[in-house]
């Protein structure tokens, strides 16, 4: 199970972009995670609970978003939606395609708990005198 493994290098991105920032936790993560990355998003949430264990990550909430997959025909210059076993512009037919999108694995959105800075010490209010007014001669 190699999600074991992406699991691991995500919650080290994520700690990194933790600690750039100051925070305290991460509240939650969002991915895509397209069918030709070679990830399966099953495991890959059950395998993050594991990584993010003892780490700022580790009440973090993880969210992915499957992405659709895409072509572009070189012979028609479509651009259509495919299936993983079936990668054929769904214009013309013709096999002769490239992909755009679908084989990703993105890291889009990172929220982190971050403690508001101490307020820079500001004056105190001048106290009043607590002597009675003297009257003037």
């Amino acid at each position: 199970m190699h999600e074991l493994s992406v699991a691991q290098a995500l919650v080290e991105q994520v700690r990194n972009l933790a600690d750039e920032n100051g925070a305290t936790a991460v509240a939650g993560i969002r991915l895509r995670i397209g069918p030709l990355s070679g990830v399966v998003p099953e495991l890959l949430e059950t395998a993050f609970p594991l990584a993010a264990a003892g780490t700022v990550a580790a009440s973090a909430q993880l969210h992915i978003t499957p992405a659709a997959l895409r072509v572009r025909c070189e012979t028609c210059g479509a651009e259509s939606e495919a299936t993983p076993n079936r990668l054929l512009c769904a214009a013309c037919g013709d096999w002769h395609t490239r992909v755009v999108c679908g084989d990703e694995l993105l890291l889009e959105r990172v929220e982190l708990d971050i403690p508001e800075p101490p307020n820079p010490r500001t004056p105190e209010p001048p106290t009043p005198d607590p002597r009675p007014p003297t009257p003037d001669p």
